[in-house]
């Protein structure tokens, strides 16, 4: 009763999962995903232990389409459950029960595996598949995942409704800091429209949490040390580093302020001009 894709970038180093139902905080049971190892989704009658279980099957060197097959002999649920699997490579399967409740199928192809039942009917996967293949390669994964569950939802999604959804990225030294491997990691658990929620935390996450690229980078001289500082100062902290981390911007201004995110000099001078 979901529907999902997982997938790899064109560029090989980042894996996700993207998922919405008509169910109570779908993120705490569909998806996983290890940087360098792979992603997948399980759902219908979830057999949550496939995401530990396939993920070290595919650690340990198996194809999508062996770790699956594992699954499903170790399991006498296979007829009730559906599951989606890509590995390091981008080598995609599906899996559908014959007793998952229609309509209820999936596609594959290089480097992704779209898959959901309890559908409008098959144009919901269709139109996620055309979504995919329809994005640029080079766009970062979360949006091209986004984009897909949006074009699914459009299409009629979830027969029962919507209620929530959510979306995992992994990518080497991407996490908070640089510290783990988790690029994004954002869930709607209950919501009138949970995707359109996801599309807004994915812009805040954007902001608070992702370092800014070079061309976002505002190189920062005397002149506006000295606006930044003041700016700071008036607004009653004691640097300008101090309103930056009690703002929480700290991966968009560099730790010795030789530059800073552009959108957050924006949100600076917007706020002095207030």
């Amino acid at each position: 009763m979901t529907f999902s894709i997982v997938a790899r970038s064109a560029d090989g180093e980042s894996w996700g999962v993207a998922v919405a139902s008509k169910f109570l905080a779908v993120g705490s049971a569909v998806p996983a995903a290890v940087a360098g190892v792979g992603a997948l989704a399980t759902q219908a009658d979830a057999n949550v232990a496939y995401k530990g279980l396939a993920l070290s099957h595919l650690d340990e060197g198996a194809t999508a389409p062996v770790a699956l097959q594992r699954l499903l002999e170790e399991d006498e649920g296979r007829a009730h459950r559906q599951v989606g699997i890509v590995d390091l490579d981008g080598t995609a399967a599906s899996h559908t029960g014959a007793e998952c409740i229609p309509w209820a199928g999936g596609r594959t192809g290089d480097g992704y595996a779209v898959q959901g039942n309890c559908l409008a009917g098959e144009e919901v996967v269709a139109a996620m598949e055309d979504a995919w293949l329809g994005g640029a390669a080079d766009a970062p994964l979360q949006d091209r995942l986004i984009a897909a569950l949006a074009a699914g939802d459009a299409a009629g999604g979830d027969r029962r409704g919507r209620q929530s959804a959510a979306i995992l990225v992994v990518r080497e030294g991407a996490g908070y800091g640089g510290l783990d491997d988790v690029a994004v990691d954002l869930r709607v658990d209950d919501h009138e429209a949970p995707i359109d929620e996801l599309v807004r935390l994915l812009d805040l996450h954007d902001l608070y949490l992702t370092a800014s690229t070079e061309e976002e980078r505002v190189s920062v001289d005397a002149a506006l040390r000295e606006e930044l500082e003041a700016f700071a100062v008036a607004a009653g902290h004691r640097d300008f580093h101090t309103w930056v981390s009690t703002e929480n911007y700290e991966m968009r201004v560099a730790p010795d302020l030789a530059w800073i995110d552009r959108r957050v000099l924006a949100i600076v001078r917007e706020l002095s001009d207030s």
